[in-house]
């Protein structure tokens, strides 16, 4: 399954600008197809592709602060009316442009299972092809010190980072200042200096390991 499933990132860079160029203007598609395919393919200059990430900065926006890529929203596993098999980046593609989606008889007569359900993606994504997903971290920031008579060097830190598990599910857990990316601009002060700083993050790599970020104060 490991080289079918590359081909959903390393298409993507290939060829994605052509492909969503192509796309009639206004041409409806599935945000979250959008934004794996362009995340995957570092966000290659095109209409969708910038609306794609218009979406997943606004998502880290407060409030409320929501996963950027909602994967359990982009079916995966669909099954499409078209003469031969297609491969993963195809499908995506399907999904993403082809309006309303075309789906096999036998799938039209299948039990509705809710999109959302699990909220994780609807195939097995734990292949590392698709560790660009696992790579997107949220930090909110929310940190506070200063100097006190009573205490010396107050500090309230209740940073918190979002990230992925294997099947693109997220999940929000404690973290840390020191946790934070370089990237951010958060940066704390010497001898405990008044200082206040509260903000959003999400960074993450594309499929050929570049780096990338966002940040949002409030």
């Amino acid at each position: 399954m490991k080289h079918i499933v590359h081909s959903v990132a390393a298409a993507a860079a290939i060829s994605i600008s052509s492909l969503m160029g192509s796309a009639a203007p206004g041409q409806a598609y599935q945000v979250d197809c959008a934004i794996l395919l362009c995340l995957a393919g570092g966000w290659p200059a095109s209409t969708p592709c910038a609306h794609a990430r218009a979406a997943f900065i606004r998502r880290i926006t407060p409030w409320p602060i929501e996963p950027p890529l909602q994967i359990w929203r982009c079916p995966l596993g669909a099954s499409f009316n078209e003469p031969a098999p297609l491969s993963p980046i195809e499908r995506l593609y399907d999904i993403t442009f082809r309006h309303p989606p075309l789906i096999h008889p036998e799938a039209a007569s299948a039990p509705l299972v809710p999109v959302q359900a699990g909220e994780q993606a609807d195939i097995d994504i734990s292949d590392d092809a698709f560790d660009f997903v696992r790579s997107i971290r949220v930090f909110h920031i929310q940190y506070q010190q200063g100097k006190s008579d009573k205490f010396g060097c107050r500090i309230q830190d209740q940073t918190r980072l979002g990230d992925y598990g294997t099947q693109g599910g997220f999940r929000w857990r404690s973290s840390s200042a020191g946790e934070v990316p370089q990237t951010s601009g958060f940066s704390i002060p010497e001898n405990c200096k008044s200082y206040f700083y509260r903000g959003v993050i999400v960074d993450w790599r594309d499929h050929a390991g570049n780096y990338g970020s966002e940040e949002v104060r409030y």
